[in-house]
């Protein structure tokens, strides 16, 4: 049990990738400095790889035993737009703006020091090893952009881990069935009249009404669903009219929902697109409904779950392992790969007392994390990997 020994010679070679992409950080889409130093690292070891969009990258390991299954291993490599709040540590962020505050940066180190080890193992197994270097996760777009390119298409398991500051380090969450919510995104656009405000008969007023569908749409949760099911339908920007007097012709309103299952999040849609578009033919406006699909619920497989935890265990510790993590509100497009193929989206406790930061909220400017949990993280994308194609677990 504990760190193996393929795993501890590459300790190094870990922090040092995982503090150059902390200081090196680049928001969604624009992964091109991240991009090229993924494809520098893979060349060194030999591994074989390929763009997938702009920044994406997608490389591939198989095995030398011949034919057999296939699992793939994902991390995300975008940073936040939001600043670097760290003072006198040496790979505080270097980009004035964008700041690595939720942990991208150090599953990036994960994955290309565990394909480095595997690569150094590939005459010890059968099968495939597909590695997801992923763009564009903190705006919903880069796991979309793997799958359809197909590289889902034949995958036997999927497997992917995030650091996680509210667990202590050392700790690892694998927890079945919904992890964390869908993530939708909605624009409403309300046409009136314009009129003087002294005379509000002669227009519709765009402003009213949309303060009518912002209360409204409250009532999906508070009277249309279940109250056992969680749900948030949130709304987060509301812009209208022109001037003080004047009957606001035009109003936008911008929102989000979240929830755990397929059949809810498609309920809870339905009834904003509803609710909007009844309001309006009540008070003769126009409304219009956007929706936007930013990451489906991610919903972790009981199966693969069994077998995590059995590799983990070996890695962890028993006494370490959380099968019964709070679920969050927050998304993650892991959710779309597991949508193709079973999986598991782990989560890696990164919080160690000694370092304060270390316990701060991801997307906060002075989030970090402690470096010897991420030894226990690579391991774990390592063995998992290696104990699927030996046939360790039926597939």
């Amino acid at each position: 049990m504990g760190i193996k020994p393929y795993i501890e010679k590459e300790r190094d070679y870990l922090i040092g990738l995982r503090r150059y992409f902390h200081t090196h950080p680049e928001p969604s889409l624009e992964e091109y400095g991240t991009a090229k130093r993924i494809e520098e690292e893979l060349d060194q070891t030999g591994i074989p790889h390929r763009r997938v969009g702009e920044t994406g990258i997608y490389a591939w390991i198989d095995g030398e035993k011949g034919d057999g299954r296939t699992i793939a291993l994902r991390a995300d490599t975008d940073a936040l737009r939001m600043q670097d709040l760290k003072e006198g540590v040496p790979y505080r962020s270097q980009n004035e703006g964008v700041c690595h505050a939720c942990g991208h940066d150090a599953h990036t180190a994960m994955l290309l020091t565990a394909a480095k080890v595997l690569w150094e193992k590939r005459q010890e197994f059968a099968g495939h090893i597909r590695l997801f270097f992923q763009q564009a996760e903190e705006i919903g777009a880069g796991a979309r952009i793997f799958v359809q390119e197909g590289l889902m298409e034949g995958v036997d398991r999927v497997y992917g881990s995030h650091v996680a500051s509210r667990m202590p380090a050392g700790v690892i969450s694998l927890t079945p069935g919904p992890n964390n919510a869908s993530c939708d995104y909605f624009r409403i656009r309300v046409t009136g009249k314009g009129a003087h405000v002294s005379t509000p008969h002669l227009g519709v007023d765009a402003l009213y009404i949309a303060s009518q569908i912002v209360v409204n749409l409250q009532s999906i949760v508070a009277r249309q669903t279940d109250p056992l099911d969680t749900v948030v339908v949130g709304i987060g920007k509301l812009t209208a009219g022109t001037a003080y007097n004047i009957v606001a012709e035009h109003a936008e309103i911008e929102g989000t929902t979240r929830s755990f299952t397929p059949e809810t999040r498609e309920r809870t849609n339905r009834r904003v697109k509803e609710t909007a578009e009844s309001l309006g033919r009540l008070y003769g406006a126009e409304v219009e409904v956007f929706f936007q699909d930013f990451a489906a619920p991610l919903i972790n497989d009981e199966e693969v779950v069994r077998e995590t935890t059995e590799t983990a265990g070996e890695i962890y510790g028993a006494g370490k392992i959380i099968h019964d993590l709070q679920k969050s509100l927050g998304a993650d497009d892991f959710a779309d790969y597991l949508a193709k193929a079973k999986g598991v989206y782990a989560f890696l406790g990164t919080c160690n007392p000694e370092n304060p930061n270390t316990g701060a909220a991801q997307h906060h400017g002075l989030f970090d994390v402690d470096e010897e949990a991420l030894l226990l993280g690579c391991n774990m994308y390592v063995d998992y990997a290696l104990d699927f194609l030996s046939g360790r677990f039926e597939a």
